[in-house]
């Protein structure tokens, strides 16, 4: 698992109650809260790709490091 995925899913799991993750493989996995659309995250080697329902968000890893990331998911949690 690529190390900005890994601290993003210890940011993600502090920041966000009841929240699950699945593994697709080293690079991919979903975040998952009951009541809300998946969302898929990507490692892209410089870019970190979100996707939710159908919709792709690309953010560059070097400004957007994982625990802004997980600020970001945060919120999308909590406005929806």
């Amino acid at each position: 698992m690529s190390e900005y995925i890994k601290q993003l899913k210890v940011q993600i799991a502090s920041k966000v109650r009841d929240v699950k993750f699945k593994d697709h493989s080293p690079l991919e996995i979903s975040v998952l809260k009951e009541g809300f659309p998946e969302i898929r995250v990507r490692d892209e080697r410089d870019y970190v790709i979100l996707t939710i329902s159908g919709n792709q968000y690309k953010y560059d890893k070097w400004y957007t490091k994982p625990e802004h990331l997980a600020e970001m998911i945060k919120v999308y949690y909590t406005k929806s």
